[in-house]
């Protein structure tokens, strides 16, 4: 019995390895014979990184400019000329310091920082991923870390999205000519725009702290930002283009500026993993995340998972902390079977808290029910 566990994190209780190994405990204990093969996966967001370690990348730790200028140690994951850069690691909202969230202040310069200790290690083919961001600037300090200069009359733009409305100048004539020889991807599942209804402030600066009257100000800044850059000679006007919203509209300077391909998240972690190879040795596949939601039907890591596998032709289960879904829904995503951490502790606090043996608990059922999943 072949059994391959591709996983996203559970958010606050277990990052997708720890899931993966704790599901792997328990199915031994059942079946002390079985291949486990461990494969985790994200969408570009948390966990991003880890899932290209898992798959022999080798990672590299440095310190850059978090999200509110506190230093943070951040971790990216290089192999041979490719690096993979996870945004939430450098100016995402869990390494605010102590959780304070900074909607109208917070800036992406650290993403900037690791896009240059990238360069530094050689890389010539880099993937973005985006996702959990505690920004909405446009991408404006990712872009001055690397060189751009965003001015008012007098002086540099100050950090944060806020910042923007003050904006005089764009000039990326300083942009690291290191970039030219670079292609990057950007793994982003969302395809908001950056301006108007759906765009950058009014769908997820809420998500950041921001307030109506904060979500107005930012607004102003990113189409101030976009007015500027856009018009700018060597520029991809792409404050229309899906994902130019993705992560507080770094997505929109990473297409502009960076010449960024936008793919979804799970497609590119899928091809640097080699789940495609994976899956079709396997006899089941078992996937997961924290929340198994709505959400998640519109393409999150579980999704694309349960899609690979359907194109092999081989049962998937979902395994979450909790889910919303109804019996009609995950037999339409494409899962045999969905088990979750709430039905076998339903207090939230202690689910999180004990997320490791519940999953070797499930990990027993699942290796119990393998002779029902593997004949379907």
């Amino acid at each position: 019995m072949r059994i391959l566990i591709a996983s996203d994190k559970f958010k606050g209780s277990a990052t997708g390895s720890e899931v993966a190994a704790a599901l792997a405990d328990g199915i031994r204990e059942i079946i002390p014979d079985a291949v486990v093969d461990a494969a985790p996966v994200a969408d570009g967001g948390e966990g991003t990184v880890d899932a290209a370690v898992a798959s022999g990348f080798t990672p590299v730790t440095v310190s850059v400019t978090g999200p509110t200028g506190r230093a943070v140690d951040a971790t990216f994951a290089v192999r041979g000329e490719q690096a993979i850069i996870e945004m939430a690691a450098a100016s995402g909202l869990d390494v605010l310091p102590d959780g304070e969230k900074a909607a109208l202040e917070a800036t992406s310069r650290g993403t900037g920082e690791l896009i240059a200790a990238a360069l530094d290690q050689g890389a010539t083919s880099i993937v973005l991923g985006v996702g959990g961001s505690a920004c909405t600037d446009g991408g404006a300090g990712m872009l001055q870390a690397l060189g751009v200069a965003l001015r008012t009359e007098d002086r540099p733009v100050r950090p944060g999205g806020a910042g923007l409305v003050d904006l005089v100048s764009a000039d990326i004539s300083g942009l690291d000519p290191r970039l030219a020889g670079v292609s990057f991807v950007l793994a982003a599942d969302v395809d908001n725009p950056l301006l108007g209804d759906r765009g950058a402030a009014a769908v997820f600066a809420p998500q950041k702290g921001a307030s109506a009257d904060d979500v107005a100000v930012l607004e102003a800044g990113l189409q101030r930002l976009a007015e500027l850059v856009d018009a700018l000679p060597g520029v991809r006007p792409s404050a229309a283009a899906p994902g130019a919203g993705a992560a507080g509209g770094v997505g929109y300077a990473a297409l502009a500026v960076l010449g960024a391909v936008r793919e979804p998240g799970i497609d590119v972690i899928q091809r640097l993993t080699g789940l495609e190879s994976r899956i079709a040795d396997a006899d089941l596949v078992i996937t997961g995340e924290g929340s198994l939601d709505d959400q998640s039907l519109g393409g999150k890591t579980p999704l694309g998972v349960s899609a690979a596998a359907k194109r092999a032709g081989k049962p998937v289960v979902a395994v979450c902390g909790r889910t919303t879904l109804d019996a009609s829904q995950a037999a339409s995503a494409g899962f045999a079977k969905v088990y979750a951490l709430s039905d076998i502790e339903p207090e939230p606090a202690k689910s999180m808290a004990n997320a490791v043996p519940l999953l070797r608990g499930v990990g027993r059922t699942i290796a119990a029910d393998i002779p029902e999943l593997t004949a379907r």
